[in-house]
């Protein structure tokens, strides 16, 4: 018969106290760096750029208007020069780095 979950859990650390293995080292102990930041930060990039790119185009594909109903929209709501600028830099802001990046991990 086979043995429970338990059984072998408690087997295995049994085994590993016994051979003196060491742990594996937890995320806690390694000092930060600038190539480990902008690593992570790179990932994040990548994931919200594609998660941006996709969610824009599921919204063309669904919405009932074309995009330049929508811009006109946009422009209608008013939006002082300062918004627009923090809009416009959110957005170009990580295909910059994200771009930048991408071409250093290569070299």
């Amino acid at each position: 018969m086979g043995s429970s979950a338990q059984e072998e859990m408690r087997r295995f650390w049994e085994k590993n106290s016994h051979s003196k293995r060491p742990l594996s080292p937890h995320i806690s102990i390694y000092k930060w760096s600038l190539p480990m930041a902008m690593s992570i930060t790179h990932r994040g990039t990548g994931v919200a750029l594609s998660l941006g790119v996709s969610l824009f185009s599921v919204a063309a594909l669904l919405l009932p208007e074309h995009f330049p109903h929508y811009l006109e929209q946009l422009r209608a709501l008013g939006l002082g020069p300062v918004l627009i600028f923090l809009g416009k830099f959110s957005l170009a802001a990580p295909v910059c780095y994200h771009g930048w990046n991408g071409i250093r991990h290569l070299v």
